[in-house]
């Protein structure tokens, strides 16, 4: 497997607060931000606590709880880390062994409009030229899985990042500024492929992971609702905001059964031989991705301006699921599920 020498997130903890690295363009404290992020995330990789149990393994309601519990602390280091355990396993799902011991992964897949990165044969090997966009981790990782188009269609390849070139600067917002989310250059970097063309989306995994960051969004939620919750348990709030509070309760629980309902059918049918993993994957991200967004409304509306602008830690967990949410792409996932449902029916 191609990897890269290890990196130390010093780069990072360097650039001047407020300054960015080495443009103007990032968020006040954003170094900061990053370097505690990227400093958390290799603790967890170096003490294995990242090893999750894989999607379909029986186990799979363990590891959606572990990234909810995660995002729950810290949006952006959930979102490095379920980028490494997605990682992890898809290099399983591929035929592929454990990458070394210590290495830091990424899963590099955005393809949105703009700059894209293609892939080329060179002799034996491939060359990936062009930019990436939404790189999370783009200095805290050693190796990356990335997405690239080839002449036999969109691949997936492996590769390290000493070489690569991160753009300072592209990603200027709040949300999620720890997440060290950036624009990444190629310049003929070797890649190595792992599976051939189409094998990324198109195996069962593609679905069980996208419930993965689903689970995050859910950790980051609760950690929203909570701000309401020890409000209420503290002090009289009033009838309307305790109103508020029993919304946020449906609307959590309700989220988490879909959770727990997705782990237990994802365990039963790891090979998605039923052909329900997309479906299940569009209800449970859109379910959470309503109700996620259902609690940062009831809760500003329950508690006022307050601590949106004396709770630096509640302020910055909505600005962070505000953008994390934005991974599911509303109407366009709504209509995939109902064009889904049209053609396949329905229990319900």
């Amino acid at each position: 497997m191609i990897r890269s020498a290890d990196r130390a997130t010093s780069g990072l903890a360097a650039a001047r607060p407020g300054t960015g690295e080495p443009g103007t363009s990032e968020p006040a404290g954003w170094p900061v931000l990053a370097a505690d992020a990227a400093a958390a995330f290799t603790a967890a990789v170096e003490a294995e606590e990242l090893n999750l149990p894989l999607p379909g393994c029986g186990r799979t309601a363990e590891r959606f709880a572990a990234l909810a519990r995660l995002a729950g602390e810290d949006l952006s280091v959930a979102r490095l880390a379920e980028g490494h355990a997605d990682a992890l396993a898809v290099l399983a799902e591929l035929g592929f062994p454990p990458p070394p011991r210590g290495s830091r992964w990424g899963v590099w897949a955005a393809q949105p409009p703009g700059p894209s990165l293609t892939a080329e044969r060179a002799g034996r090997t491939w060359r990936l030229s062009g930019t990436k966009q939404y790189c999370s981790g783009a200095r805290a990782c050693t190796d990356a899985l990335v997405t690239a188009r080839a002449t036999d269609g969109d691949r997936l390849f492996a590769v390290g990042t000493a070489g690569l070139a991160p753009v300072p600067g592209t990603w200027p917002a709040t949300g999620m500024a720890g997440s060290d989310t950036l624009d990444v250059r190629f310049s003929g970097i070797a890649a190595e492929p792992v599976g051939g063309p189409g094998s990324y989306t198109g195996r069962p995994g593609f679905a069980h992971g996208g419930i993965g960051v689903a689970a995050c969004w859910h950790g980051g939620a609760r950690a929203v609702g909570r701000t309401l919750l020890l409000a209420a348990a503290a002090r009289d709030v009033g009838p309307h905001a305790l109103a508020h509070l029993g919304a946020v309760d449906i609307a959590l629980t309700s989220a988490g059964s879909a959770l727990a309902r997705a782990a237990a059918e994802i365990d039963a049918d790891p090979a998605d031989s039923s052909g329900e993993a997309i479906v299940r994957s569009l209800r449970v991200r859109a379910l959470v991705e309503a109700t996620s967004s259902e609690v940062m409304e009831r809760v500003g509306r329950a508690l006022g301006a307050g601590p949106l602008c004396h709770d630096a830690g509640h302020s910055r967990r909505v600005a962070d699921l505000t953008v994390y949410l934005r991974q599911h792409h509303a109407e366009r996932n709504l209509a995939e599920l109902g064009a889904a449902v049209a053609e396949r029916g329905t229990a319900w």
